[in-house]
């Protein structure tokens, strides 16, 4: 037990008290705070935070600081006038206030401790802080040296390595592609060269048994700085490529490299110095070399080559190809989704015989159909014809493939023509990790749910920092009733980003499923997406009893969200037994095409539903086994 002012810490039970109150306190806060009461005075960086608290997952460092006002709002703390926490700009935190371990008082005399008044505080800091002054230079050697003492007697007992945390064993055939760094002039090549980075990650795809990480978990890396063994343990990889473009006028220097991430040995370098017409051979060039050393050296000869794959297009037009698949990478934004389509639409205009640009202005339909952003049915329709362009212009493009299948399983419902097309990019670019996500799909909603979660799982590994991957692998755990794993993955998602969409909301479901209700309600009130929120407040209002709140909420739900959210509005209805209304909504999620539909075969929220002819119907309609 560690105190602090009138704060009790109660670490065997994950605890804090504030007198007799119980303070309510999220998991990943409490334990930012038992890491930095259990390390007084001392200055706590926040690259120590992530690396204790977080040894094995890469987080965004915006975590610390949340975790952190989450603290503070706890404690009443000021971050002007800190009596428990100071931050030292642009290095880290301390805490400040006096720490004694109450292990051994009887909870009889720390239930009679009274709590310091007002009026007693500022006397008492002055005391503590005049005790600390003189105990700071004492402590900072003796604890080190008790630090160790300690280490060896308990053999890893400490609180964060129960057993001293163990990283993943990397595998010799796996690579990570990092952003290549615009070091132009200007430093307007941002656009050209993340675009050869994700180039040379497609190229190297397609390399039978070679582990590659996809595009987003490699460039979380983007713009920093960091030891490269502590991104191959992030991205569970064992090799690393990086490298640098140069770009003024048509002329382009590129420097690339491939390097072990256990010794930073050195396995192959180059530099090229080119026109920009050259570019596409420099990237298969590149490509080649890289899969090359690592075939000879590492994976002993074993492995397909990479086969020259030489694209035609005239320089002016794949700089606009460049600029749309930068901005269909950035997010899922109207602005930046209408870019990235405008993009494709000046390529195509340069060189209609381009297949990449066919097939990602099939992705950018596709994804804007999926969102709302333009109309159902006209959307996915034009990426269905663009898709198929893309693959009679190159039947080898496995991303027209992908784009193609994305169409026929969400929109179609045609299961089988999606696992062929999914089938045939999975044999162009078998390390393709939105390949494993999208047959994940098919499979979940055709009922296969084991197989879905090992497909899944497979992607996860591919694109392990990627946040909609660890959410959608969280939400497939609870559809198949895997409640412990679900809450591990949703939580993945958090610590990588506290923002994101519909996690909040998946971790409520899954407490609701458990009958953890207040549990539910907490997550469901986070959630940042208003008709996530909605929804899940429809649902927990309900199970709580609350109904006059379940209704103003589904009301909410209708008037705001009635042409987008069908599917949402009906598993709310069913949720709450009324199936006679869950039906006229079904019914109208089919009619919209809602891209929520084709989980009704193992949606749980549709349970009740499940012995009425009309839910197989409803599957006949959607090409479902019933």
């Amino acid at each position: 037990m560690k105190c602090f002012q009138s704060f009790r810490l109660d670490t065997a039970d994950q605890c804090l008290w504030r007198g007799q109150e119980r303070m309510p306190i999220p998991p990943k806060a409490f334990d930012v705070l038992r890491y930095l009461v259990e390390n007084p005075v001392r200055l706590v960086t926040q690259d120590e935070l992530l690396e204790k608290l977080w040894p094995e997952t890469y987080v965004n460092p915006e975590v610390i600081r949340k975790y952190i006002l989450d603290i503070r709002k706890i404690l009443r703390d000021r971050p002007d006038q800190p009596e428990f926490i100071e931050t030292v700009t642009k290095r880290g935190y301390r805490f400040i206030a006096p720490v004694t371990d109450d292990s051994a008082t009887p909870e009889s005399d720390r239930a009679t401790q009274e709590e310091p008044t007002p009026q007693t505080v500022p006397s008492k800091l002055t005391e503590w802080r005049q005790r600390f002054r003189t105990q700071y230079f004492q402590t900072i050697v003796i604890i080190p040296i008790l630090a160790v003492v300690a280490v060896a007697a308990t053999a890893g007992h400490f609180w964060f390595t129960p057993k001293k945390a163990t990283l993943p064993p990397l595998t010799a055939n796996s690579i990570a592609v990092l952003p290549f760094a615009d070091v132009s002039p200007g430093k307007d090549q941002e656009y050209f060269s993340d675009g050869l980075s994700e180039q040379l990650i497609h190229e190297l795809a397609k390399v039978s048994g070679l582990k590659v990480v996809g595009r987003s978990s490699a460039f979380q890396f983007k713009g920093k700085n960091e030891d490269l063994r502590n991104v191959g343990h992030k991205l569970g990889v064992a090799n690393v490529l990086e490298g640098s473009v140069r770009r003024e006028g048509n002329h382009v220097r590129i420097t690339a490299e491939l390097v072990k991430v256990d010794d930073g040995f050195q396995l192959w370098s180059q530099a090229y110095d080119r026109q920009i017409n050259d570019i596409f051979a420099v990237q298969d060039e590149i490509a080649r070399a890289a899969a090359e050393a690592l075939q000879v050296k590492l994976l002993g000869g074993n492995g397909q080559p990479v086969a020259s794959n030489l694209r035609a297009t005239n320089p002016e037009a794949y700089q606009p190809y460049l600029q749309a698949n930068y901005f269909l990478g950035r997010g899922q934004s109207k602005e930046d989704l209408g870019k990235a389509l405008a993009y494709c639409d000046k390529v195509i205009e340069l060189d209609k015989t381009y297949a990449p640009a066919w097939a990602l202005r099939a992705s950018v339909q596709n994804k804007m159909a999926e969102v709302g952003l333009i109309e159902v049915t006209e959307g996915f329709r034009r990426a269905r014809n663009d898709a198929e362009r893309a693959i009679a212009l190159d039947p080898n493009s496995a991303s027209g493939y992908l784009a193609l299948a994305r169409t026929q399983a969400i929109y179609d419902w045609d299961w089988d023509a999606a696992n062929i097309s999914l089938t045939k990019a999975a044999a162009l670019e078998p390390g393709n990790a939105e390949v494993f996500r999208l047959r994940s799909y098919v499979f979940r909603e055709l009922g296969s749910l084991d197989q879905a979660v090992t497909l899944y799982e497979q992607a996860v590994e591919l694109d392990p920092l990627r946040t909609d991957f660890r959410s959608g692998l969280g939400y497939l755990l609870y559809v198949a009733g895997r409640y412990d794993k679900a809450e591990a993955e949703l939580q993945k998602a958090l610590e990588l980003n506290p923002l994101a969409p519909r996690v909040h909301f998946s971790l409520g479901k899954v407490f609701i499923a458990e009958g953890k209700l207040q549990q539910a309600l907490v997550e469901i009130e986070k959630e940042p997406g208003e008709w996530g929120k909605l929804t899940g407040q429809a649902l927990i209002y309900h199970a709580l009893g609350r109904e006059r709140d379940s209704n103003a909420a589904l009301a909410g739900l209708i008037a705001k969200y009635n042409t987008d959210s069908a599917y949402q509005i009906a598993q709310a209805y069913a949720f709450r037994g009324e199936s006679g209304k869950s039906f006229e909504w079904l019914e109208r999620a089919c009619k919209q095409r809602d891209a929520g539909l084709t989980q009704i075969k193992t949606d749980p929220l549709l349970k009740i539903l499940r012995r009425d002819p009309r839910y197989t119907e409803l599957l006949k309609k959607l090409r479902l086994p019933t």
